[in-house]
């Protein structure tokens, strides 16, 4: 079982977080990102939305041997965790995780909620599952989505209220076991962070991998849809390559890539963005209280 969890949020960087912690000697990290047994364990899997029956339905595992399985190839490495982003928004994991694994260390990246709201958005729309092209009208359709259970990345404005979803983890767990970072500081120090999660999951900190190469990016449209298809769906030539070419190579070079392909994101406005500041505003002066950090900045 693991001895670490990064437990969220979605689109704050944990695809990154899960590439960067691969590449470390003494870390272990599942195959499988977001297996989601915690938030998912003994349930039968049938979320609604474009896509879910190849995404959340098909790779998350409800089974704890399966689950156990995940970690069969771990070796010497000291620290063994895998990233599920769902973690933070369950109402149900914090309390299977405490029954599984109480001593376990929880990592969290938060983002500004209304930039993680329309960073979710962005990438939605540029794989093609979401079909408004509005943001705001996308907004308006959350709620009725929700009811009609859809994988839980379009709940975009719900998924930002952090402060109750932390407030579950720090009800269960000693804060020493909860490290809280913004995905500023991952943007803009990605060395002296990887360094202190290091230093949190107690393994070396002198390795160090290349935090200027971010995973994942939330743009649209692409430059070349052939390109964009080949990077993110599966071919004979993919594998090929992924048998001569070794992880830190390849993975690296695919990202540069998948961004060199990419447009300019549309931006979100500002008047939809203080609109969505003035609904988080009073989460945001909890959760600032709750984590010990200031985030006037987001206000």
């Amino acid at each position: 079982m693991p001895n670490f969890l990064v437990i969220g949020a979605g689109k704050a960087g944990s695809t990154s977080l899960d590439e960067y912690l691969k590449q470390h000697p003494q870390i272990y990290v599942s195959p499988v990102k977001e297996p989601n047994f915690f938030a998912l364990e003994g349930q039968r899997l049938d979320f609604k939305g474009l896509g879910a029956e190849t995404r959340i339905n098909s790779w998350s595992v409800t089974d704890i041997e399966k689950y156990r399985a995940l970690f069969k190839d771990v070796k010497e490495q000291k620290a063994i965790g895998e990233v599920s982003p769902l973690y933070l928004y369950s109402p149900k994991a914090p309390d299977r995780i405490k029954h599984y694994i109480p001593d376990v260390k929880l990592i969290a990246i938060l983002r500004h909620p209304a930039d993680r709201a329309y960073s979710a958005y962005l990438w939605l729309f540029g794989q093609e599952r979401e079909q408004i092209k509005d943001f705001a009208k996308a907004l308006e359709a959350e709620e009725s989505r929700i009811q009609s259970n859809w994988e839980w990345i379009w709940h975009y404005k719900n998924l930002g209220f952090y402060y109750p979803q932390l407030k579950r983890y720090y009800d269960r767990f000693a804060r020493q076991q909860i490290k809280v970072y913004l995905f500023e500081d991952l943007k803009n120090n990605g060395s002296s962070l990887i360094k202190e999660i290091s230093n949190f999951l107690e393994v070396d900190d002198i390795y160090m991998p290349d935090t200027s190469i971010k995973y994942a990016y939330s743009v649209i449209p692409p430059k070349n849809k052939a390109v964009q298809d080949f990077l993110t769906q599966q071919n004979p030539l993919k594998y090929f390559l992924k048998s001569i070419l070794p992880a830190n190579i390849r993975k690296p070079l695919s990202a540069k890539v998948y961004k060199q392909n990419m447009t300019q994101p549309l931006k979100l406005t500002k008047e939809m963005r203080q609109q969505l500041i003035e609904v988080y505003r009073e989460d945001i002066l909890k959760l600032q209280d709750l984590i010990q950090r200031d985030l006037s900045s987001w206000l």
